[in-house]
């Protein structure tokens, strides 16, 4: 089931996410769920909040990083077999130099910008058949987790853009949250 993505502006973005009981809902069927949204919207990652669920899930796939990767780039931008399920996540560490991603978001079409952040990450999280893993990422790996744990936290990668880069986003941001914005997939507008 392909879920519509939730929009910049909708509430169920700033919450900070609830952890699941282990039989609480279908994870497995969930995760399915949410990768087919994620591919239908070509993303790399997608998180609970983003098709309206306040929960602790999100769900990575590095593929199209790879599949659209262009010779000469650097090899810390690159991902092989990073497809994975993250399940009541806690991220235990972030280390290292923090370094510039321009990044985006499919709640937030149409936006980009480069966001800061740790060149590593160690987190626990559950995967579907509820086996606890620690494990620790780096490089493009890790931001992708980090920009989906975010979202379980209700932070948004503009929160992490200066104050400047902000004001000059705000209109656009704005737009977004009316639904004046196109977007090659089904979005779900908050109605005040």
């Amino acid at each position: 089931m392909i879920y519509p993505i939730v929009a910049y502006g909708d509430p169920v973005l700033r919450k900070e996410c609830r952890d699941i009981e282990k039989d609480e809902i279908d994870v497995k069927k969930l995760s399915e769920d949410m990768f087919e949204t994620m591919y239908a919207a070509s993303g790399v990652g997608l998180a609970a909040p983003q098709i309206g669920k306040d929960i602790r899930v999100f769900v990575v796939d590095g593929q199209q990083i790879n599949d659209n990767r262009e010779e000469g780039e650097p090899s810390n931008i690159h991902l092989e077999g990073f497809k994975k399920v993250f399940i009541n996540a806690e991220i235990l560490e972030e280390d290292g130099d923090d370094w510039p991603y321009e990044e985006g978001c499919l709640s937030i079409p149409d936006v980009r910008a480069d966001v800061y952040r740790p060149e590593k990450v160690t987190i626990r999280y559950f995967d579907t058949d509820w086996n606890e893993h620690t494990e620790v990422y780096e490089d493009i790996a890790a931001r992708i987790i980090q920009h989906e744990y975010d979202h379980i936290d209700g932070i948004l990668f503009t929160d992490h853009v200066s104050p400047l880069k902000k004001q000059m986003l705000k209109k656009k941001l704005t737009n977004i949250s009316k639904g004046k914005v196109n977007a090659d997939y089904k979005m779900r507008f908050y109605k005040k």
